[in-house]
């Protein structure tokens, strides 16, 4: 009908409907990553691309497939279906193994009527491999000078195969056969070029979020991201009866530190502080998270967590905290610190309230000697 009624090429129709296509899914994708994370902040986003990745591509290809199935044409949409595959395999980066893969290939050969035939059992493995090279390519993309360069000839080289494969099945002329994987491969091109723009804008979008939320000396989390975080915490686990501890400590006369030693020094022993701290909480519990929330001071959250369960980490994070010295300039550094803990309670009407309650314990902390935990 385009080219009957509208006098425009099927080809120029098919490079829009490609891009609307990914388009949808760049639009579908953002909005479920902020409703689910919202919902819980521990699934990670390539987790979620990845089975709504596969999802809306398989769905997109059994789609297309099912509308052709059965025709002289059913080789129509194969372009479409290969520009689905390498986008799930290179820029989505979905590893699928092959006791998921070949189900899906076989659900394919299903619908489009062509299981008897010994060619359609040669292209399913084709394209399984093709599947599995254009994603071997991906992770080695970030060390090539030209990656498009490794994409694009992958592409063409299964390209080649597949559609050699295709022409021998339904007898296709030469014509047709350069003319299509002429095709594929400036649709590899277009979308190689077309998602490297919205993959810039995400990547620009993710660097903007870090930087409000992340301090710019030490890289952990700020007081911006402990605010939000805490308000979503507080409200999830008091209204789910659910346990949720805190610790706030700080560094025992820091100003000496600076006036002793300068800025500079007092900067590296933070830098240390936070590396230490994230290093003992990698190695118990990566879901327990840590901020810096002021000059020194800093804030461990502990989902699930109740007073008791607590202790083992923060006896750990104490003591390394207490034993480490920093090196500066040949000197070494030694530090203490102070700390306060304790578990939302019921009595806890804001976040603001639970808050003030662990930061008064930090304070009899420093009072009664420092360098000690108060917990209650």
């Amino acid at each position: 009908m385009t080219w009957l009624v509208w006098r425009v090429s099927p080809f120029i129709t098919s490079i829009f409907f490609i891009l609307g296509v990914f388009t949808l899914y760049e639009v579908l994708i953002d909005w479920l990553k902020a409703k689910i994370i919202d919902y819980d902040s521990t699934i990670k986003e390539h987790t979620i691309e990845a089975w709504f990745g596969i999802i809306y591509m398989v769905l997109f290809i059994y789609g297309l497939q099912a509308t052709v199935s059965g025709k002289s044409v059913s080789w129509e949409f194969m372009n479409f279906q290969l520009v689905a595959i390498a986008f799930c395999a290179y820029f989505v980066k979905i590893r699928i193994p092959f006791y998921i893969f070949f189900p899906i290939v076989l659900i394919f050969m299903i619908i489009n009527d062509s299981i008897t035939y010994w060619q359609s059992w040669i292209y399913a493995f084709a394209v399984m491999l093709f599947y599995w090279s254009i994603f071997w390519v991906s992770k080695r993309a970030q060390k090539q000078s030209y990656p498009s360069i490794p994409y694009i000839l992958t592409g063409a080289i299964y390209g080649l195969i597949l559609w050699y494969i295709v022409k021998t099945k339904f007898s296709l002329s030469w014509s047709i056969f350069i003319q299509e994987w002429i095709y594929l491969i400036i649709f590899e091109i277009l979308l190689y070029s077309y998602t490297r723009m919205l993959f810039k804008n995400e990547i620009l979008k993710k660097h903007l979020t870090s930087s409000v939320n992340h301090d710019a000396l030490t890289e952990a989390k700020n007081f911006a991201a402990f605010s939000s975080e805490m308000e979503y915490l507080f409200n999830s686990h008091q209204s789910n009866n659910l346990n949720l501890s805190m610790v706030m400590f700080d560094i025992d006369h820091f100003k000496e530190v600076n006036d002793t030693y300068g800025h500079l020094a007092g900067d590296e022993v933070l830098i240390n502080v936070v590396d230490v701290v994230q290093t003992v909480l990698n190695a118990t519990n990566p879901k327990v998270t840590f901020y810096r929330t002021g000059g020194e001071e800093f804030n461990i959250l502990f989902p699930g967590y109740d007073l008791d369960a607590t202790k083992e980490i923060v006896n750990q994070v104490f003591s390394a905290l207490n034993h480490v010295p920093v090196e500066v300039k040949g000197q070494k550094i030694y530090i203490t610190v102070s700390m306060g803990v304790s578990q939302l309670a019921k009595k806890d009407n804001t976040p603001t309230g639970f808050y003030n309650r662990v930061d008064m314990n930090l304070y009899y902390s420093k009072k009664h000697g420092r360098m000690r935990i108060t917990a209650n």
